[in-house]
């Protein structure tokens, strides 16, 4: 039974079987006359040529044709042949599901003509009857159900996932954030906090009075930083609360029923509780740009911080008073020291001195050689006026041997009187000894103790300068902002702290999430 012509979009298409379409003229042609006679293959080839498919339906056309077993001569002629069988040539499935034909009327089949390429009229023709889906639609319509329960198992799968994610978040972060936002704002004990300011300077001189780097520094915070980092470990140590708390009562102070459990300190705390407190309560921190020391104190009472912060002040005052205290007394003992070992120092070189005088019979070597000197100065003008007198002598043509006698030995005992002399100033006897040796050692002696006296004297300026240096104070604290009480508690910070809290929590879980995750893969694979 032939199908019912209808248009598909590409033109009009011959949905008839195979024994309809044989070669030879149709039934309902015959009231038409023939268009040509040539082939009605080629006729049908160049009417679905003019219907301008594109490359791609026409490749597609002729893989669906060879698939089904046909063999095309080209893709125009793969979908004549797929069109005769009966199947859409562009999806391979049959054609009554591509297209639905239009509806077919006995009584008025002028009205139901449709035109064919090239001005043929084609006859209405009676529609078959439906088929029985082939294997082929049912493995799709499976494949598609199959598809559809995935992405259902996904979908479901997912919305669970999340629905977990939901939960773990709620519990382990937005209801431990709740409470500490609930703490905070509800529970958690108003604390009052008083801040003070001070720096501790240098009573030196001014810095254009002295050079280098140290007087561009002097009298500034940077020349006294470590005086200022001294004093600020003093401020946080352990006997700084040991002695607030003999003064003024820090344990009993937070100790009282009225503060939060949390903040509050049990009635059996040990020193050690005590100073943990301490150190989150008294904050102090040092500014090396400006060396300024800030201090922040923290109680229940603004009347009690503020009391605390002038304590802790006057802590500060007595160990930079301590400090330079110490330094000073140790400049006096430095000073003093060294004057007592100059002034021994000076008396031994003077002892020595004088026992070579005593042993030398000597008290000044330059005076001995000076006599010596101007001894054999004068020998030595002598013995020349007699060997003048000599000469005179012996000019003569009969001289007097009786007179030349006498002079010749006064000059000879001049000459060995010079040669004592001499002797004496450069060679010693075992008895005595030499003048050059005896010079040597005064001389020695006598620039030691020169030396021992300068000393001496430097000694003693220094030891007035310490003394000076001892009696003002070096090292003095300057407070720029006092302690005063406020009025609105500081603490605690309710919004910060949650949102601290939230973000503390939501890196805890990314964390353990990620190390779990890590794990599970690493064990999985």
């Amino acid at each position: 039974m032939p199908f019912a012509s209808t248009d598909d979009g590409f033109g009009s298409l011959d949905f008839r079987r195979p024994a309809d379409k044989a070669p030879g003229p149709a039934p309902q042609a015959a009231a038409q006359p023939a268009p040509s006679q040539d082939d009605p293959d080629d006729a049908a080839i160049a009417a679905i040529a003019a219907e301008g498919l594109t490359g791609r339906q026409l490749r597609r056309a002729r893989l669906v044709a060879q698939s089904r077993g046909l063999t095309p001569r080209s893709d125009l002629d793969a979908v004549l042949q797929l069109r005769r069988a009966g199947l859409d040539p562009f999806t391979g499935a049959p054609a009554l599901e591509a297209v639905a034909p239009p509806p077919v009327s006995t009584a008025e089949p002028s009205r139901d003509l449709a035109r064919l390429p090239g001005d043929q009229v084609q006859l209405p023709q009676r529609a078959r009857p439906i088929a029985v889906p082939s294997p082929e639609q049912k493995a799709e319509v499976n494949q598609a159900a199959e598809i559809m329960r995935m992405q259902q198992d996904i979908a479901r799968r997912r919305r669970r996932r999340l629905a977990l994610l939901a939960a773990r978040m709620l519990a382990f972060v937005l209801l431990p954030t709740f409470l500490a936002g609930w703490y905070f704002y509800q529970v958690a004990t108003p604390m009052y906090a008083t801040k003070a300011e001070f720096v501790i300077q240098h009573a030196g001189p001014s810095s254009g009075s002295t050079g280098g780097l140290g007087g561009l520094f002097s009298g500034t915070g940077l020349a006294t930083s470590q005086d200022s980092i001294a004093v600020q470990g003093y401020l946080q140590s352990r006997e700084a609360m040991m002695r607030l708390e003999s003064d003024l009562g820090f344990k009993e102070h937070f100790q009282n029923p009225a503060i939060d459990d949390l903040q509050r300190l049990p009635p059996d705390a040990s020193m050690e509780d005590a100073y943990s407190l301490y150190k989150r309560y008294v904050k102090i921190s040092y500014d090396s740009s400006e060396g300024i020391v800030r201090m922040e104190v923290i109680a229940t009472d603004p009347a009690v911080a503020s009391g605390w912060a002038k304590q802790l002040v006057s802590y500060a005052e007595e160990q930079v008073d301590h400090l330079t205290q110490r330094l000073r007394a140790d400049q006096m003992r430095d000073a003093q020291a060294g004057y007592d070992e100059a002034q021994a120092n000076l008396a031994t070189s003077q002892a020595r001195l004088i026992e070579l005088q005593e042993r030398f019979k000597v008290i000044s070597s330059e005076t001995e050689v000076g006599l010596i000197t101007s001894q054999i100065a004068t020998l030595e003008q002598q013995i020349s006026q007699e060997r003048l007198s000599l000469a005179q002598m012996e000019a003569n043509s009969n001289p007097n041997q009786a007179r030349m006698e006498p002079v010749k030995r006064r000059i000879a005992t001049l000459e060995s009187e010079i040669a004592i002399l001499r002797n004496k100033l450069t060679e010693g006897t075992e008895s005595e000894t030499s003048l050059a040796q005896v010079q040597g050692e005064l001389l020695v002696a006598q620039a030691d103790l020169q030396t021992r006296q300068m000393m001496l004297a430097q000694s003693l300026q220094s030891m007035e300068t310490s003394r000076i240096e001892a009696n003002r104070q070096v090292r003095y604290l300057s407070l720029s902002v006092s302690p005063v009480p406020t009025d609105e508690p500081a603490y605690p910070r309710a919004f910060e702290n949650t949102m601290v809290t939230m973000l503390i929590l939501l890196g805890i879980y990314l964390m353990v999430s990620m190390t779990v995750a890590i794990l599970r893969e690493q064990v999985t694979a």
